[in-house]
């Protein structure tokens, strides 16, 4: 790293890895073909979470057993539901994505499935497949035998020892519970069967020979689209010095196409392609962890930016999903603070956006987006942690802007038609560049005025230790539960465990008051439950909120 002066020491939070820190690639490789989770382990089963299947080989969480299971049961579905098309597949960077890749196109090509795989590179940005289902379904009905669907294999921003499998149907989104419980139950089903269920086919040679596999470019298509969901003539004629770290993810492959296509050059600051992740400094946990939003993990970004060599950088997680956005003055922005700034933007600039369509948040994300949407007389729609809450209303235009406070975003294009009904980082960072371009303010500068206006919250999510059996009861809880009338020293004002945006259950808790809030649930994937709270006044204030949540939490479970 040519700013390693600027870093932590090696082996310590922000500072670079060690060789101690690298995943041994081969036994991971092992692992995954030769042991096989045992199905009557809770923990070894399917387990879609928020975001899809997620585990490790070394753990037997992630093994092929999972996803020939899961994806003969996704073949089921697709049977049941009259999906005929094309799956479009994609895959990050880590290490387990390029193997299941190769499992899952075995499973669909042994079933008379069609594929579309990428061709050049191999790897595909969430937001591209999302983007490309909806390009091919558009036009078909809701019925269409011969709708497209996909697969995303990735565990977003988790560590290189892990995988992640996800199904996003012909909403182009992630699949809601409503599918993906269906898919888990029948993969467990398969599972516990000994995998005798699943058809498959081999061959020698690279996947793209398997019968029905056809390679595409979804790289090209959607890069010549973006000029319906950004301005990017603005961009371009401010002459911006942009700079991206893809950290060593999916997002890669986008820029020089961006630059060929439009005219917009974002350097590259670290093309590395490394399955280990050996290039990036370390999170807060000392783990490798290419988390956008973490500034220990884009350390080397906001060490370059204080060079002064470009007026805006930004980062994207492995499958680009996620979005973390790096000023010259302010350094990394919170997430919570850029989705805020965006809105008020947005809502600013998209003037033929439906007045109806509503701005969606997650119920953790900060009070800061109440405030804008009230500001600018919009609805908001508050709805449970996951993207997947909003691919609906992004699919028919009752949602304009989707965002989750772990910078996850999207938003209509300009004549308020979907863009992706996925997260889009890539979209994300071109909107810090066209913030930039036509105020002349980058968006660090446009928090700084958005505080000044509004109030300056803080915000914190922590996480702890939890059992199955709390787990469990903490995600069924009954807000009658909750006994208390006081939090931090301000009365209670709501006890949720139903959104209100859309009346669907947490799986969890929400206490509210005049100056702040917790919310608890527990990880879908995780023995832990997390705490998310804010507060109006200060850090003590935010303090006395954490404590009591915890007490809250261990009183009524």
């Amino acid at each position: 790293m040519s700013h390693s002066n600027h870093l932590a020491a090696p082996g310590t939070p922000g500072g670079p890895v060690t060789p101690e820190d690298l995943i041994d690639l081969d036994a991971l490789g092992s692992a995954y073909v030769d042991d096989r989770p045992d199905a009557s382990l809770p923990e070894q089963r399917v387990a879609f979470g928020t975001s899809g299947h997620r585990g490790s080989s070394l753990d037997r969480t992630f093994n092929e057993a999972h996803i020939l299971a899961i994806t003969q049961a996704i073949v089921e579905h697709r049977i049941a539901h009259g999906i005929g098309g094309p799956v479009l597949v994609g895959k990050d960077t880590h290490a387990l994505s390029t193997v299941a890749e190769r499992t899952a196109i075995e499973v669909l090509s042994a079933n008379g499935v069609p594929v579309h795989i990428q061709g050049t590179h191999g790897i595909t940005a969430t937001p591209v497949i999302s983007r490309a289902i909806l390009a091919y379904n558009q036009g078909r009905s809701s019925s269409d035998p011969g709708r497209a669907d996909g697969i995303i294999i990735t565990p977003s921003h988790n560590p290189p020892r892990d995988g992640g499998f996800k199904y996003n149907p012909p909403d182009g989104g992630p699949a809601g519970g409503d599918i993906t419980g269906g898919i888990e139950r029948r993969a467990n089903e398969i599972l516990a069967g000994d995998s005798s269920a699943v058809r498959r086919t081999s061959s020698p040679g690279d996947a793209s020979t398997l019968p029905g596999v056809e390679v595409v470019d979804f790289i090209r298509p959607y890069v010549e689209a973006l000029s319906s969901v950004i301005d990017l003539d603005s961009i371009r004629s401010a002459g911006l010095r942009l700079a991206a770290h893809p950290l060593g993810g999916a997002s890669l492959p986008i820029w020089p196409v961006l630059a060929e296509v439009h005219g917009i050059e974002v350097a590259v600051t670290d093309d590395t392609l490394d399955p280990r992740f050996g290039f990036m400094t370390l999170d807060a946990d000392g783990l490798v962890r290419m988390d956008c939003s973490s500034p220990f993990a884009m350390a080397p970004l906001v060490a370059q930016m204080a060079g002064g060599e470009y007026d805006l950088a930004f980062g994207n997680d492995p499958d680009s999903d996620r979005h973390g956005i790096v000023c010259r003055n302010s350094g990394l922005m919170n997430p919570n603070r850029f989705l805020a700034v965006a809105i008020e933007h947005l809502l600013a600039t998209r003037c033929d956006w439906s007045e109806q369509s509503r701005i969606g948040k997650t119920l953790v994300s900060s009070i800061l987006i109440d405030r804008v949407v009230a500001a600018a007389n919009r609805s908001l729609c508050e709805v449970p942690v996951g993207f997947k809450w909003f691919a609906p209303g992004l699919f028919d235009g009752s949602i304009c802007f989707g965002g989750e406070e772990s910078a996850g975003a999207s938003f209509l294009t300009f004549d308020g038609n979907p863009w992706t009904t996925d997260k889009d980082g890539i979209v994300m960072d071109l909107l810090a560049a066209e913030i930039l371009a036509k105020s002349g303010r980058d968006p660090g500068e446009h928090e700084a005025s958005m505080i000044e206006r509004f109030g300056d919250p803080v915000y914190r999510r922590i996480s702890a230790p939890a059992d199955a059996r709390t787990r469990t009861a903490l995600k069924n809880l009954d807000a009658s539960a909750v006994t208390a009338t006081e939090l931090a020293g301000d009365p209670i004002t709501a006890t949720l465990t139903e959104a209100p945006g859309n009346g669907a259950p947490i799986g969890g808790l929400k206490v509210c008051t005049a100056q702040g809030w917790f919310a608890a649930r527990p990880s879908g994937t995780e023995p832990i439950y997390k705490i998310y709270a804010e507060s109006l006044r200060d850090e003590t204030h935010l303090k006395g909120i954490l404590e009591e949540a915890q007490s809250m939490i261990n009183a009524v479970i």
